[in-house]
Formats: structure tokens, C-alpha cells, sequence
């Protein structure tokens, strides 16, 4: 549990480093903005590794019984969080709903496994990426974020919705591969 929980703190803490603007902008000042993208990205996998080893080696401790049609809800929902976080890389409207599509993406990815999972290991994991996601809006629009104005065309759109479908059914497939629990 130890290597979880150290993965989710150091994860969360270097992605909550850009709502600290100044202390950002000097170590962008001091390291340089590549070098700084470099460690960023350098840290945030290693806080990956951490978290997804920490996850399988978590013990089973149940916290509660999810519910019983939570199982039906979670594909849906990962499904429309993987669209929205195609969305973040993509032009396509639903920018014009939202200024954040990947952390709506990773708040109903969260979601979703949390209506499936009652385990502790699972409460931390899922429920500490959607407590980051909501400071993470909330930092991202007191900052100014806003939603996108500019109307995109359909094919954007449906670009978006094909590419989260099928990073979805490819994660859906090989989920057990991936992350030890099969789905089928």
C-alpha cells in the first residue's frame, strides 16, 4: 500500500505544481522550459510505475459493497471519459463544453471504477485522480481557463468519438493484460 499511496502523492504533487504559478515560473526560470518539461514528464512516470505496482501489489481490503448495477455504469462511463480525454488532444467541439475535457475524462473514468470497486486500494487510486481533477478545474478556472469559441467542423467531432472508442475497446480487451483484471 505504501508504494500506492507514495505514487499517488508524488503524482498529485507534481501535477498541482502549475497551480503554484510562481513557484512554476522560477523553476521554468532557473531549469529552462525543456529541461523542465523533461523532469515534469520524467517524474510524473515514474509516479505512474509507482502507482500501477503499488495497485497490484495493494492487499484486498473490502470498504464497501459497490452497488449492484455499478458494474453497468462503469463501461459507459470510462468510455465517454476516454472520449473527452481524445478531446484534450483534438480539435473538436466539446472543447466549446468544457475548458477541461481530459480531467472530465478522469473524473469519469474515476467514477466508473469507484461504482465497481469497493476496495481500499481502489478508493485511493480511483478516488485521489478525481479529487486531484476537481482542484485541478477549480485551480485551472480561477486561473481564467475558458471554454473554446471557435466553432470546429463535424468531422473533428466524430474523429474524437472514433479515437476514444477505440482506445477504449483496446483497453477493454487487454485490461487484464494491462492491469491484472480481466474483464471477459
Amino acid at each position: 500500500m505504501t508504494l500506492l499511496v507514495s505514487g499517488m502523492l508524488l503524482f498529485i504533487a507534481i501535477h498541482l505544481l502549475p497551480t503554484a504559478v510562481s513557484l512554476r515560473a522560477g523553476l521554468v526560470e532557473r531549469l529552462g522550459a525543456l529541461p523542465y518539461r523533461g523532469l515534469f514528464a520524467l517524474i510524473s512516470a515514474l509516479a505512474l510505475v509507482m502507482i500501477v505496482m503499488g495497485k497490484g501489489q495493494a492487499p484486498m481490503v473490502p470498504l464497501w459493497t459497490p452497488p449492484s448495477w455499478g458494474r453497468a455504469f462503469t463501461a459507459p462511463l470510462v468510455l465517454l471519459g476516454f472520449i473527452l480525454l481524445v478531446a484534450a488532444y483534438l480539435p473538436s467541439n466539446l472543447r466549446r463544453l468544457t475548458p477541461h475535457p481530459m480531467l472530465g475524462g478522469v473524473i469519469l473514468w474515476a467514477l466508473g471504477h469507484l461504482l465497481a470497486n469497493g476496495d481500499q486500494a481502489s478508493a485511493i487510486l480511483f478516488g485521489g485522480f478525481a479529487a486531484y481533477s476537481v482542484v485541478a478545474i477549480a485551480s485551472a478556472n480561477r486561473r481564467g481557463a475558458t471554454r473554446a469559441r471557435i466553432k470546429q467542423p463535424w468531422y473533428w467531432d466524430l474523429l474524437v468519438v472514433l479515437v476514444g472508442s477505440a482506445l477504449w475497446t483496446g483497453v477493454l480487451m487487454f485490461h487484464g493484460k494491462l492491469f491484472g483484471v480481466p474483464l471477459f
